[in-house]
């Protein structure tokens, strides 16, 4: 079984992909692609997020149990500061203390932005601190629409990203859909690139989604 090196503590792993001996060969873009706080930095796609499908339609689901938020998630420095100043309108709906957020570990990341140190949220009662059991759907971003904001100055990359993973210059899946095929909502709804295609957009720019738009379409045809 083929390996993929990656990082766990980022929604990333140590993880098998495909059939036995075969991995799949990333597809170069034709330039490097910047994220708009230049982190991620794109070169390649792995064609997997042209063909493998999950259930993107994440509050319409009800076969999960949310389990797509069981492990947390990393938040870079810039997000977690823009967190920590609205931590009072989000202590009023939270029935956990702002000191239990986050876990209070910090590492580096390469893939992240604003020098690459990240922390984690705590996973509280088997889910992420964040994940509102009772309504559904992320705090964050429910409380960044409230206030008028766009929901990505609070909510992390990664959970608008998700299933797929910046690693290393390559835009592929996570490792919920490479080791041992985890994600339950797998292989229901639209491609995973279809899926995420809007925040792609919003985090790398038009140019990034025209191209892929066309990697697609010969994914399609093929």
């Amino acid at each position: 079984m083929a390996l993929d090196i990656a990082r766990r503590d980022g929604h990333k792993a140590l993880v098998k992909i495909g059939p036995p001996g075969v991995a799949p060969v990333p597809r170069e873009l034709s330039r490097v692609f910047l994220s708009y706080e230049s982190q991620p930095q794109l070169r390649a796609v792995d064609p997997r997020i042209f063909t493998d499908r999950y259930f993107s339609a994440c509050t319409s689901c009800r076969f999960c149990d949310d389990s797509c938020c069981q492990h947390g998630c990393e938040v870079d420095s810039s997000a977690h500061a823009r967190i920590v100043e609205v931590a009072p309108l989000l202590e009023r709906e939270m029935q956990v203390p702002q000191a239990e957020w986050f876990t209070g570990k910090w590492s580096h990341d390469a893939d992240e932005p604003h020098g690459g140190q990240v922390t984690r949220t705590r996973v509280v009662n088997e889910f992420c601190v964040f994940l509102d059991r009772t309504d559904r759907g992320c705090r964050l971003h429910r409380l960044s629409l409230k206030l008028g904001r766009d929901y990505h100055s609070l909510k992390p990359r990664a959970c608008s990203l998700f299933p797929l993973v910046c690693l290393d210059g390559v835009l592929q899946p996570g490792y919920e859909l490479r080791e041992e095929r985890t994600l339950v909502c797998r292989d229901q709804g639209p491609s995973l690139y279809s899926g995420v295609r809007s925040e792609l957009e919003h985090y790398f720019g038009p140019a990034l989604v025209e191209e892929l738009d066309a990697m697609a379409r010969l994914a399609a045809a093929s």
